[in-house]
């Protein structure tokens, strides 16, 4: 009779810790990017499966400068996880460029998709190439973008001074657009994915000759200098109105990122939610059609993996270390 009740005392209390489990209430904040990029929905889209499919768990999409103002938020313990890219990670996991006061504890849950930078402008302005940039009314990005890094190194490699030879200007796509409109800009950088929604409103503007800056040269001497980060990639002819050509540009590596704090158990719902709705993802935007575990690699991050997101690779085949 003693092992009956202790039995069933057991199951009891067994039964009591699975619907506590259950109902765990789990609220995550994801940073993301600017309304008018690609970071913005695509969080959006993850906040709402994740919202919608997981039992407890409230995620809500942030929008914010971009990947180092992403990563700011993270080392403030006011961000759970984010897009970012590989780039500006990597500084922000070795507390290095901008994050030289120290290193932000953070861990890859996926690979995402490839960023393009974009130099953008538009017939009349006098700008073929990248060396043209030079004297011109240019915007390198929002402060505490990704675009800003990335623009900075691009120019650099290009032997442009970023605070000397261009007069810079530091706003998001959207109002980057809406200063070419104006005719108070002559060009600016976006690095995202495609298509962006300002590119393609520049592009449909009546009146407006869209024209993108091939620059794929300046590749080698930034990864020279700030180790192998980037690729040689191609923008396909038609990405946006009155793009007639295919543009060559510099691609860096999206990531999807969390706190290292993040318990394995969340990480591993997180990734295992995105692969299995990813069709509810890219009906949001077709980047996360590249949402694929082909390309989940330890090479292509250059920061850890989460040990939540490793317990799911594994089961799924993926080696990942």
């Amino acid at each position: 009779m003693k092992t009956l009740r202790r039995t069933l005392f057991a199951a009891a209390a067994l039964g009591l810790a699975l619907t506590a489990q259950a109902q765990e209430k789990v609220t995550l904040s994801i940073s993301t990017g600017p309304t008018t990029g690609v970071y913005y929905p695509l969080g959006g889209g993850i906040a709402n499966i994740l919202s919608k499919y997981v039992a407890g768990y409230s995620a809500n999409a942030e929008t914010t400068a971009g990947s180092v103002a992403n990563l700011q938020l993270m080392s403030q313990k006011k961000s759970d996880l984010a897009l970012s890219m590989a780039d500006a990670a990597w500084d922000g996991f070795k507390g290095q460029g901008k994050f030289a006061a120290g290193s932000v504890p953070v861990r890859t849950l996926m690979i995402a998709y490839p960023n393009r930078m974009h130099i953008v402008t538009v017939d009349g302005t006098g700008i073929n190439k990248i060396a043209d940039l030079k004297g011109k009314r240019v915007s390198t990005g929002a402060p505490n973008s990704a675009t800003e890094l990335m623009a900075a190194r691009v120019l650099e490699a290009a032997g442009l001074d970023i605070e000397k030879d261009i007069r810079r200007e530091r706003l998001d796509p959207g109002k980057s657009t809406d200063a070419i409109k104006d005719r108070k800009l002559d060009a600016y950088f976006w690095v995202g994915g495609i298509p962006t929604a300002a590119v393609t409103d520049l592009g449909a503007t009546p009146g407006t000759k869209l024209k993108l800056v091939d620059h794929a040269e300046v590749v080698d001497g930034m990864n020279q200098k700030y180790g192998p980060l980037y690729i040689r990639d191609t923008i396909p002819a038609k990405a946006y109105p009155g793009q007639d050509q295919p543009n060559q540009v510099a691609t860096v590596q999206n990531l999807i990122i969390a706190r290292a704090d993040m318990s394995d158990q969340v990480a591993y719902n997180i990734v295992k939610t995105i692969f299995e709705k990813r069709d509810e993802l890219i009906l949001v935007h077709k980047e996360a059609t590249n949402f694929d575990l082909k390309f989940q690699t330890n090479d292509a991050s250059p920061i850890p993996f989460h040990p939540g997101a490793i317990k799911y690779f594994n089961e799924k085949g993926i080696k990942i270390k």
